[in-house]
């Protein structure tokens, strides 16, 4: 096979396909070519595995709906797809635009004469690709916010039995003298920083201690002044975004502050950096979260609507029933801006990003404290 290139693009059939080999199997040869050039086109691009193989994933399920290749599909297929990812898999609207996307991205890949795929597939099959995705067969993107209606954030009163009920794990444990005191201090703290920063589980999950830093103007949170959250939620295709939270909860402040002295040292891994550590030493993964939040939850029969996210969104809640001011807490959760020198005490007015900005009390909620001379693999509580 001969192409008509001056220059071999990423991705390109020039690139992928080797010209004077019969294969076997010249349809199933084609088609792994055209994915091998798509995760080529988009490495040259920086996007990373954990991007692109579930799309790669997402282009063989569609292979399998349609029972045709690349160079057979039409805009009918696209059609049908998306209406059994609707009425058969029930899918959210975002989920549904997410997968159009992905293979409008491949396919136009296919259709650039630039990369080749075209001629390629019209002198090895007597067909060519053409674009299935278009705006009248795929889901347009109307609103910022997408997420489902029913999703909300806790209650005070609900938040307080959760975290309440949290503690109350510890303690059972260290009663009963068997294994886990240890695993259900860890969590109860989690969840009162996932509240008391406003973080998403996997941002949560990816904390090393060192992320707590000091904030000048509120000392009294000493070391626990602010939280670099590094792990931030990214654009597509883009690495994670990095932003700077400062501490508002006192109690929040108590509650890491604890762990991280008192109790996390007890689990025996003194090189480990991450902030939650498991029983084994490794690093508490988002799943992980979501299992102990699920359980707990449902333990207290509340609202199977309440998931890990309504904890972040309950900490906006909160902060702007308290009165903080909504531009302040666009600046905390914002992702392109760092807070600098917000005061904390009383009478501190004037500009939050030049150093005012009053930030009312908090609620407390007071937890179990570990004491720190307990012996044995896990310890016990005090007052």
């Amino acid at each position: 096979m001969v192409y008509q290139q001056k220059v071999a693009l990423a991705g390109s059939a020039r690139m992928e396909l080797v010209s004077g080999v019969v294969q076997l199997r010249p349809e199933d040869a084609m088609f792994d070519a055209m994915l091998r050039g798509w995760r080529a086109q988009q490495k040259s691009r920086g996007l990373k595995d954990e991007t692109i193989d579930p799309r790669e994933r997402l282009v063989r399920r569609f292979l399998e709906f349609a029972n045709e290749y690349p160079w057979q599909w039409t805009p009918a297929h696209m059609d049908e797809w998306s209406a059994s990812l609707t009425s058969e898999k029930h899918l959210a609207p975002s989920t549904i635009r997410s997968y159009q996307g992905t293979l409008r991205l491949f396919t136009e890949l296919l259709i650039d004469a630039r990369y080749g795929w075209g001629p390629a597939c019209e002198e090895a099959f007597g067909a060519y690709p053409v674009a299935i995705a278009h705006e009248w067969n795929t889901l347009p993107h109307l609103q910022d916010y997408e997420g489902d209606p029913e999703a909300r954030p806790f209650t005070r009163e609900e938040l307080q039995r959760f975290l309440d009920y949290a503690d109350d794990q510890v303690a059972r444990a260290v009663k009963s003298k068997r294994k886990g005191a240890l695993a259900a201090y860890r969590d109860a703290t989690l969840f009162k920083v996932i509240y008391g920063w406003g973080l998403r589980r996997t941002e949560t999950s990816k904390l090393d201690v060192v992320d707590f830093g000091r904030n000048p103007k509120a000392r009294q949170f000493g070391r626990y002044g602010t939280l670099n959250v590094r792990y931030g939620k990214a654009k597509k295709g883009q690495p994670p975004r990095r932003r700077n939270v400062l501490s508002v909860m006192d109690w929040a402040v108590e509650a890491v502050e604890d762990y991280v002295e008192n109790v996390r040292p007890r689990f025996g891994f003194p090189d480990q950096s991450a902030l939650w550590i498991t029983e084994r030493g490794g690093r508490l993964q988002p799943g992980s979260i979501n299992d102990r939040f699920e359980a707990y939850r449902d333990a207290l029969k509340l609202p199977k609507e309440l998931v890990p996210h309504s904890i972040r969104h309950s900490y906006v809640t909160h902060l702007t029933e308290d009165g903080v001011d909504r531009r302040f807490i666009q600046l905390l959760l914002s992702p392109q801006q760092c807070v600098h020198d917000v005061q904390h005490e009383p009478g501190a007015g004037g500009d939050l990003c030049g150093g005012g900005g009053y930030l009312p009390p908090s609620t407390r909620q007071f937890s179990g404290r570990f004491d720190a001379g307990a012996t044995g693999a896990d310890a016990r509580l005090v007052a």
